[in-house]
């Protein structure tokens, strides 16, 4: 069974710019001080560490087809960090050492950004056990009512490449390409449900935790750079109209359009799949394959709306936000 390939920057990468650390890489958890800035050194690329296919927990095993280590080699989960750019977009780094040579690794579970200043505003010592496959590709389950230029909604699975769907930002768009994987609906896999009418959607919208729904707020807030605000599903869970449920399996569905797009989805506006290399690396491994084939070298510019955080949730929540 093939392993996953990821992509992780060397610690030396990421580096400090501003604060008690400035000059050194964000390394080792006890060598970090929070409210430090950190960014990407300016030709910075990320290297292939391939993982064993279904392993999980805190120690994890290098797979064949590696950039780093070799087959069979051990590779440990030390911490998790969350950064948080001056525009408010939130990015997870995991942070890994390599048994043998002792050296450290940071994977990012959302883009980093060239030329962006990210704040470090927390480390934990003891992350949760990381599965291997994190679904942060964004998908659809089967089902999904997606929205035509005629306002005709039809399920995600009915539609074909050449099939021109409506877009906020660009109109009747053609898609591209209709990716679709079965995984099973487990711990960080489980999709989450956002229940009919919550968001003024008539049916339930079931996405992949980290698909991002487009929220408007009439009123800007601090926290946040835009009116225009990107939310990942899992940071919407309440527990009550919005909830992950697990069991079983998910037929998901992915949409590539020749821009990462926003459509409407059970009415709610949502991102396409955006292709680039951080974002298809996590991707289970048959979609990955599939879209490096069909888009060699594109690379697309994710939509101008302010990724929001957990944190920044807060500043959204009322009446009329939506």
């Amino acid at each position: 069974m093939p392993g996953h390939a990821v992509q992780v920057f060397a610690a030396g990468d990421v580096i400090a710019t501003m604060g008690a650390n400035q000059g050194d890489g964000l390394g080792r958890p006890e060598e970090l001080c929070p409210g430090d800035i950190y960014a990407l050194v300016p030709r910075a690329q990320p290297r292939r560490l391939v993982l064993e296919q279904g392993a999980t927990g805190r120690v994890l095993q290098i797979a064949q087809g590696s950039a780093i280590g070799a087959a069979g080699e051990a590779i440990r989960l030390i911490a998790r960090c969350t950064l948080l750019s001056g525009e408010g977009a939130q990015v997870d780094l995991l942070v890994l050492e390599h048994d043998r040579t002792a050296e450290v690794y940071l994977l990012p579970l959302s883009p980093l950004a060239h030329r962006t200043g990210y704040s470090l505003v927390g480390i934990d010592t003891d992350p949760a056990p990381a599965p291997v496959v994190d679904l942060i590709c964004v998908s659809f389950a089967r089902g999904t009512r997606i929205t035509l230029p005629t306002g005709l909604a039809v399920p995600i699975e009915t539609l074909a490449p050449g099939d021109r769907v409506l877009t906020r930002d660009h109109g009747p768009q053609p898609v591209r390409w209709l990716g679709r994987a079965t995984l099973r609906a487990e711990g960080s896999l489980a999709p989450v449900v956002i229940s009919a009418g919550t968001l003024g959607n008539e049916g339930d919208l079931i996405v992949s935790p980290h698909h991002r729904i487009f929220l408007y707020q009439r009123a800007r807030t601090p926290r946040l750079a835009t009116a225009e605000v990107l939310v990942q599903a899992k940071h919407l869970v309440d527990g009550g109209a919005i909830f992950q449920r697990e069991g079983g399996r998910v037929d998901w569905f992915s949409l590539v359009f020749d821009q990462h797009e926003i459509i409407y989805a059970e009415g709610i506006p949502c991102e396409s799949l955006q292709v680039s290399e951080a974002t298809v690396a996590r991707l289970p491994p048959d979609l990955a394959e599939q879209i490096h084939a069909r888009f060699p070298g594109l690379r697309q510019s994710q939509h101008f709306g302010t990724e929001a955080g957990r944190e920044a949730l807060d500043d959204l929540r009322g009446p009329g936000r939506r």
